[in-house]
């Protein structure tokens, strides 16, 4: 019976922790304010288009990565709705296998993980898993000039 009950603590713990993860997925995260922004950071992020020239989209992907099939139509779908704002936002894909280094600087644990930068090139949210169309663009559209309506 002892069994039986610790089966039973252990399976409900196991619940409880998946439900608390899983409810954090795909959710919009406000960045931390950066206290320092190294070159080296600026340098990778750089490398992959984003040059704070405007707004930018960045996501980490992989060929093996199923939900990033996913994120990719998403991402597309906003920046097409978002392509006449005074300052529309750049689509960057980024595969996490070429790009370990910047994986690394931008703490990256799991795919597929979304970035949104603003027009000077500081990161302002952050997505674990797939992304709503709509949180991604309300987060979009003060960076890119559009009117919310």
């Amino acid at each position: 019976m002892t069994e039986l009950t610790l089966l039973a603590l252990v399976l409900l713990t196991a619940v409880a922790v998946g439900l608390v993860l899983r409810g954090r997925h795909g959710k919009l995260r406000a960045a931390a304010p950066a206290t320092e922004t190294g070159s080296a950071r600026t340098a990778l992020l750089a490398s992959v288009g984003v040059t704070g020239s405007g707004p930018a989209v960045l996501h980490f992907s992989a060929d093996w990565c199923g939900p990033c099939v996913a994120v990719r139509r998403v991402v597309a779908g906003v920046a097409t709705d978002l392509a006449e704002a005074p300052r529309p936002p750049q689509d960057i894909e980024v595969d996490i296998d070429a790009e370990p280094a910047l994986a690394k600087e931008l703490n990256v644990l799991s795919l597929p993980t979304t970035f949104v930068f603003d027009i000077e090139g500081r990161e302002r949210f952050r997505i674990s898993g797939v992304p709503k169309a709509g949180d991604l663009r309300t987060a979009l559209a003060p960076l890119t000039g559009q009117n919310q309506s």
